[in-house]
């Protein structure tokens, strides 16, 4: 990042690596996926297409970060096991649940069409996660008998609900019924009332879904007498087991116990509260301006994969502005949004109590959110260019206490927006006249700002300072404190937004003038 004077504000960061031995877990929920699955009419109790698509998922995530091992899900949930040697993203937690999340948001979104081809995404689905850090596997061992259990319990108790409410119960009346009852309870009225066998419904429903890498055995080609010639290849496989803690299921799997640690003995009785107290977070302190910044994962191979326009894609940084504009609209605890290339900055209002101010759901719930939203808008954006594969995003959350810190916080932002948008124009320019990159990099090495303008101008003809705001300043997204003349989402001409209306400008935020100009937000005084 570039050098300027507000940079001390990097020293609030601070840092949340998951120390060595602990073997690291992320388990992702689905955000309110109750509302989800009615909007989306997903079959009750189970919804078999919902579940295979999590799964794709799951198995999507394996593929994409080869430190996964195991994953375990039911549900609206799955958590990720990673081999006890990662040093995936330096072990750092927010990084991690973060880049989860949001490659789990994206790839649910394009996946849908596949499990739901007659069926229209209504809204986007985003995921909380959370770090659970196992100081044994003997920890992960009771970990994962918990998550079975609750499958089960969670499984059997919704088998029954709504087959009672099918048979004409009204909801209130089926939790009457259902009240304190035992699981032999629920089997003999799932039997007795509806001829249902609990054991012998799909395993997929009963147990959840396991998934690990393994060695297998692939035909990679044919020799010249027609014979396939097999290699072993490390691949992802689904397995359903009763009991995926069990030592006899964990310790017949060389690559489970290789990567993750032996199970010595199966457990007993499970306290979920002894589970809890190894969950990595991260309250974060109350009566300070949280920010999440969120960071485009490897957006140089993917603007290059998508050709984005050098050096700046303005339908590209447009996408990024919807994505939040939408995250704004969904959190109304975000009151201001800062954002320029591949990166937004979201700050919370000071007595936010969102998430009751964890911060590993706070900035997943953000980060997924503005994946899943940035897959659903491709289209609008880039019409004739096909997304080839899903982008993702990381974040992380960091605490400034007051309000002069923050505005340094958002003028180092810009500053950095400012320096880098020079460069990459007088970089870009110089390619493009034929220059290699690493000519151009010389070329540049040692400039100050005004030999770059000068540049700009005499070889190329460009004044930079009548280059689009909207390269040159960032972003800024805000909701409206009155009315207001809106054009082409920028805060001037003629079509009208609403009060409370979530709007986007590019304007100077280092100045006092913006923040005098709109004293509403971050209540500037």
């Amino acid at each position: 990042m570039a050098n300027s004077k507000y940079e001390y504000v990097k020293s609030f960061e601070l840092e949340d690596e998951v120390m060595f031995p602990n073997l690291i877990v992320v388990r992702i929920d689905g955000r309110d996926f109750s509302r989800f699955s009615q909007v989306h009419e997903f079959e009750k109790p189970n919804d078999e297409a919902a579940l295979s698509l999590m799964n794709s998922c799951s198995a999507a995530v394996l593929e994409e970060y080869p430190d996964i091992i195991f994953a375990y899900g039911f549900s609206d949930e799955y958590s990720f096991v990673f081999k006890k040697t990662s040093r995936f993203y330096q072990r750092r937690a927010s990084k991690i649940l973060s880049l989860v999340a949001s490659f789990f948001a994206a790839a649910y979104v394009t996946k849908w069409k596949e499990f739901f081809p007659q069926r229209k995404l209504e809204y986007t689905p985003s995921f909380s996660s959370i770090v659970v850090s196992c100081a044994s596997p003997d920890v992960l061992q009771v970990y994962l008998a918990w998550r079975q259990q609750n499958c089960h319990a969670k499984n059997q108790y919704e088998t029954c609900f709504w087959m009672l409410v099918k048979s004409g119960k009204t909801i209130s009346e089926t939790e009457e019924i259902l009240k304190d009852t035992q699981k032999q309870q629920k089997n003999e009225l799932l039997f007795q009332k509806f001829g249902i066998n609990y054991k012998t419904l799909p395993e997929l429903f009963r147990q959840g879904s396991c998934l690990f890498k393994t060695k297998v055995e692939e035909t990679v080609k044919h020799d010249e007498n027609g014979n396939p010639v097999k290699r072993l290849r490390r691949k992802a496989v689904f397995v359903h087991s009763e009991n995926i803690a069990a030592r006899s299921f964990w310790n017949e799997h060389p690559s489970l116990y290789n990567e993750l640690g032996h199970f010595t003995k199966n457990i007993g009785r499970i306290e979920p509260d002894f589970v809890r107290s190894f969950e990595f977070e991260n309250k974060l302190l109350p009566l300070t301006w949280v920010v999440v910044r969120i960071d485009g994962c490897h957006f140089h191979r993917f603007s290059d994969v998508h050709e984005f326009e050098k050096p700046n894609d303005e339908q590209a940084l447009k996408l990024m502005n919807s994505c939040a504009v939408a995250v704004l609209e969904e959190f109304e605890d975000i009151e201001f949004a800062y954002g320029v290339s591949d990166e937004y900055s979201f700050v919370l209002k000071k007595e936010s109590e969102l998430y009751k101010r964890q911060s590993s759901k706070i900035i997943s719930a953000i980060t997924s959110l503005f994946t899943s939203t940035y897959v659903i808008k491709w289209e609008d954006y880039f019409p004739h260019k096909k997304l080839k594969y899903p982008p993702s995003f990381d974040g992380r959350a960091v605490c400034y206490p007051t309000y002069k810190i923050l505005l340094d916080y958002l003028a180092w932002r810009q500053v950095d927006c400012h320096i880098n948008n020079q460069y990459n124009t007088c970089f870009w320019m110089l390619v493009k006249s034929g220059k290699t990159k690493t000519q151009s990099q010389d070329y540049l090495k040692g400039t100050q700002t005004r030999e770059k303008n000068e540049l700009l101008s005499r070889q190329f003809g460009i004044e930079y300072n009548s280059l689009p705001l909207i390269f040159r300043m960032g972003s800024t997204v805000f909701r409206l404190k009155e009315a207001a003349a809106v054009e082409n989402g920028v805060v001037s001409g003629k079509k009208l937004k609403q009060e409370g209306e979530v709007v986007v400008d590019h304007c100077n935020i280092i100045e006092p003038c913006f923040w005098e100009e709109h004293p509403h937000i971050l209540s500037y005084s």
